[in-house]
């Protein structure tokens, strides 16, 4: 494992870049640290599946001014926004909800009076989808694919993967993520699993199940917190661009 170490501590090096994102090298995040808003983001990444680029086309395309506009402004400004799962009533909802939970709540408090009872950050995304979720009457395959759903049991459950790599965002600093948060400690974020991360990580020996699932995210994550337990998480972008790029 040390030499496998050694290797991946080359690409954080590598890949924990600016020069890593670039029209050529799209990434949702992007669009994200434009902004800078803990809401903007969360809209960037729930919107993160699919191809990059045409996830960057879609959030380029968006007025994120709308979330302190008018029911009526939003409802007529996204009638014909749609992606992938996403109808325009989707959209709308996304939008009229955060509106909402922005006037409310603080994203970053709200998940922390879950997380810091146990350092627990699924607990913490629990909390914010829930609450989310009172906001909303609607229950389209579009608009719940989009939020997801709490996770109670880790084997068979979903991964998160939007939700973590959000997270990802908010907490770590350094070229890549832009860290807005100050309450939750980096230590305890778990791996945004992906298919790129998940195929990478077992063929490098950091997972030996065949499960997708926050079960195998929290392993690879224990596995990586043996290179550095202070900041497992600053490999995932590394990880991420090795599978995508088709070097593992």
């Amino acid at each position: 494992m040390i030499g496998l170490k050694k290797r991946l501590d080359q690409e954080v090096s590598k890949r924990n870049s600016s020069e890593e994102l670039s029209e050529d090298r799209l990434d949702p995040i992007m669009v994200a640290r434009e902004y800078k808003d803990e809401y903007i983001s969360l809209i960037c990444a729930l919107f993160a599946y699919g191809n990059a680029k045409q996830i960057v086309k879609f959030l380029r395309s968006l007025d994120f001014s709308l979330l302190d506009a008018s029911d009526e402004v939003i409802k007529k400004e996204l009638a014909s926004h749609y992606y992938r799962f996403q109808t325009p009533s989707d959209v709308i909802e996304l939008f009229l909800v955060l509106k909402k939970f922005k006037q409310e709540h603080s994203i970053e408090e709200l998940f922390y009076s879950e997380y810091k009872k146990e350092n627990n950050v699924i607990e913490g995304v629990n909390k914010v989808i829930n609450t989310i979720n009172t906001y909303s009457s609607l229950s389209t395959h579009g608009f719940n694919f989009l939020v997801g759903s709490e996770v109670k049991k880790y084997k068979g459950s979903s991964a998160l993967k939007r939700w973590m790599m959000y997270l990802r965002w908010m907490v770590r600093k350094d070229e890549i993520d832009f860290g807005l948060w100050s309450k939750v400690d980096k230590k305890d974020l778990i791996l945004p699993l992906d298919t790129h991360t998940f195929k990478v990580s077992q063929k490098l020996g950091l997972l030996d199940r065949k499960s997708y699932d926050m079960y195998s995210a929290m392993l690879i994550t224990e596995k990586l917190r043996e290179f550095d337990i202070a900041d497992p998480i600053k490999y995932d972008f590394a990880l991420y661009r090795l599978g995508q790029e088709k070097i593992i």
